[in-house]
């Protein structure tokens, strides 16, 4: 983790998942050593848990040392002895911390969590040591305050700039009175981030509904049961079906489960997860959180936290935020009133007289669609094998960018099921390594992400190029059969896909502007997910798992059809999530202690449907309490509003246009953050970007 991010410590503490043990000898720990793995990937097989914390405490010793050195260097602050040297310092701890992030998040333990506790406060008080520092930051003041005068590249000028204003959104002009309560903030948003996370995966991993007699198991797919069987024999309930609140398991039960109490229990427990009064309860631990974070935007001068951070977004303040998701919410929420009636009719035509519930929604919503489509994800999913999704997603960046990406056996790699590949670029150069993770474990927290295991920069003249790794928990294989996607899950791949090429193709200097606005960088990941479906595209790697024949034009035809069909609902439990996340933290004092009725009346003002549930509950809100995504949850959908305008300019030109594809490319995916996010789209596309085509994509413009 470069040191600009040690700003966003308190947040990025929260993949803190995982803890430790005595320090080995120094000269066994592999973090001290130079990895001679192919393409220098951490060499997983010697990693222990106890490696972990001494290598972290040495690495943060060491950025100390240099950084301490940079403050008293006693030639005048120029660019290359303060600015330069800042962005190059803390290799040993960026090559530790990258390794234990990742693995805290894909594959923790109990050890690891204990590290956790010792490494965020820490973690954090180096953050703060570096940014409060009174010598240094009269250094990059000063290169600061003679920008006007000297000549700076536009990378120069940009690191510039984030350098001073993280010194500057860190504390660095307030009262020592002031900084001392900031320490002492962000020490405690650290700790509970980590606290967080660990109760959430926790509280999902405890769960279990067990299934005894089969016929409770009425209406599940086969594959679905097969799965199911498999999770009960590894739970060491052979004879029974276990589902849990994993992905996999949980949607589809409640998609195809005909026993009505089974699914009301099932998703009663998801939505209470954290927030049954047990040693997991996260709602004080959220409470805390938002509390912390409204004092601290307070204390460097801004109205609320949204405040603060939408700053360095391209929203900009919150005003812009709500403008967005209050423009799609009325739509949306017509939208799912029809799709409600439609599921009411439904029950009706089925002979039962209920009134809707959330545990009913998917449920009677495959029912419709069959009617109405004729389209059974059953079927659909034959044609989605997971080693046939991926190589659709290989044949997409080799189409588009000329990439070529071959499986590695050599390469490390971190659990059994972890795939390794090496990505080279059109002529024949190396680009990368890339691995892949695809399936739910104990030990891995829920969702998908894209993730580094080492970021690209120019290092003494050399192109350090990434290791770069896509986590996901999609469908496990069972019962003989490859593991079978459905069309979500192929979306996600290509999503996360999407992420994994922006890190892939960057070519940028410092590593201090390898980061975008959080409102930007899930461009690159959703505009791969109109690939993913285009018939051209489908035709190809769409094949089915027995038979190898494409899927048929019919079949295509009726996805087609149905692409719009509960957009609705998706679009309203998503931006009712969004506008949740924004209200915690447009809170201009204390919040109230009562975290469920600030949830509820956050949801009765924007008049959320009781069919619906959020997305994401404020107890199991990673996303914002444990994450990156706090006061940015409506990133998704502003970047789609990106990705869905940018989309048309390849189908204006053609699917694969290569001067559209280098151009997209160039200004976007290369770039990282050396300029401003909209400048960069506008560079592309020529102008702004219009929302049109997500209303149109969504199914959201009314006739």
């Amino acid at each position: 983790m470069h040191w600009l991010a040690w700003t966003l410590l308190p947040t990025l503490a929260g993949h803190l998942l995982a803890g430790g043990q005595a320090p080995p000898a120094g000269d066994s720990n592999p973090f001290f050593q130079e990895w001679k793995t192919p393409f220098g990937v951490p060499p997983f097989g010697q990693i222990q848990d106890e490696h972990f914390l001494p290598a972290i405490k040495k690495g943060i010793e060491e950025q100390r040392s240099e950084v301490k050195a940079i403050a008293a260097d006693p030639a005048a602050p120029a660019f290359a002895n303060t600015i330069e040297a800042l962005d190059a310092a803390g290799e040993l701890l960026e090559k530790v911390t990258s390794v234990f992030f990742n693995l805290t998040g894909a594959e923790t333990n109990d050890r690891l969590q204990e590290i956790a506790k010792e490494a965020a406060p820490l973690l954090s008080a180096l953050g703060d040591d570096i940014r409060l520092d009174p010598q240094l930051f009269a250094r990059v003041k000063a290169v600061w305050e003679s920008r006007a005068r000297l000549k700076f590249s536009p990378e120069q000028a940009k690191l510039l700039e984030e350098t001073y204003k993280s010194f500057v959104r860190g504390g660095a002009n307030l009262s020592p009175e002031q900084q001392k309560r900031l320490r002492a903030m962000n020490r405690e948003l650290s700790l509970l981030g980590v606290r967080f996370g660990q109760n959430l995966l926790k509280e999902t991993n405890a769960y279990k509904l067990v299934i005894e007699r089969k016929e409770d198991l009425a209406g599940l797919p086969e594959t679905v049961v097969a799965a199911a069987a498999d999770a009960a024999k590894v739970a060491k309930l052979p004879g029974k079906w276990v589902f849990t609140l994993q992905a996999p398991s949980i949607w589809p039960f409640l998609s195809y489960a005909d026993n009505r109490e089974l699914r009301r229990q099932i998703l009663t427990a998801y939505t209470r997860r954290c927030d049954n009064g047990n040693e997991f309860d996260n709602k004080q631990v959220l409470y805390r959180i938002a509390a912390l974070r409204a004092e601290r935007a307070r204390l460097l001068g801004y109205p609320t936290f949204a405040h603060l951070v939408l700053e360095e977004r391209m929203a900009k303040e919150p005003s812009q935020v709500y403008g967005l998701l209050n423009q799609l919410w009325t739509p949306a929420l017509a939208v799912a009133r029809d799709e409600a009636k439609a599921l009411e009719a439904m029950i009706r035509e089925r002979g039962q007289d209920f009134k809707l519930e959330p545990w009913d929604w998917r449920y009677y919503a495959e029912k419709v669609k069959k009617a109405r489509y004729d389209l059974d994800e059953g079927q659909v999913r034959q044609y989605f094998p997971l080693d046939n999704v991926l190589k659709g997603a290989f044949h997409v960046a080799n189409k588009l960018y000329g990439l070529t990406i071959s499986e590695r056996t050599d390469i490390p790699k971190y659990h059994p099921e972890v795939r390794t590949f090496e990505v080279k670029d059109a002529d024949g150069s190396h680009l990368g390594v890339f691995l892949i993770d695809y399936h739910p474990r104990p030990g891995k927290r829920g969702g998908a992400w894209s993730s580094r295991y080492r970021g690209q920069k120019i290092q003494d003249g050399k192109d350090i190029r990434p290791v770069v790794v896509n986590v996901c928990n999609f469908t496990r294989p069972s019962a003989g059969k490859p593991a079978l996607l459905n069309l979500e899950e192929v979306e996600t791949l290509f999503h996360e896909f999407g992420h994994g090429l922006h890190s892939l193709l960057q070519r940028i200097h410092y590593a201090g502007l390898s980061s975008v606005p959080r409102d930007f960088v899930e461009l690159p990941s959703q505009i791969m997910e109109n690939w993913a479906t285009e018939p051209e595209v489908l035709k190809v790697y769409s094949r089915h798992y027995q038979t190898g024949a494409t899927i048929p034009d019919e079949l295509l035809a009726k996805i087609d059809k149905a692409s719009k069909f509960n957009q609705g609902f998706a679009t309203v439990e998503y931006l009712a999530a969004s506008l949740l996340d924004m209200d915690w933290h447009t809170i201009a004092s204390e919040p109230s202690k009562d975290t469920t009725g600030f949830e509820n009346d956050a949801l009765k003002k924007i008049g959320m449907l009781p069919e619906i549930v959020v997305r994401y509950r404020s107890p199991y809100f990673q996303h914002i309490f444990a994450s990156g995504y706090a006061a940015g949850y409506y990133s998704y959908i502003w970047s789609e509003v990106l990705d869905s305008d940018a989309f048309q300019a390849f189908k204006e030109k053609g699917l694969f246009d290569p001067a559209t594809a280098q151009a997209f490319r160039k200004k976007i995916l290369e770039r990282g953050g050396t300029a401003d996010a909209m400048e960069m789209y506008k560079s592309f596309r020529g102008r702004e970007p219009s929302v049109e085509p997500l209303l149109e994509k969504r199914g959201l413009k009314r006739q």
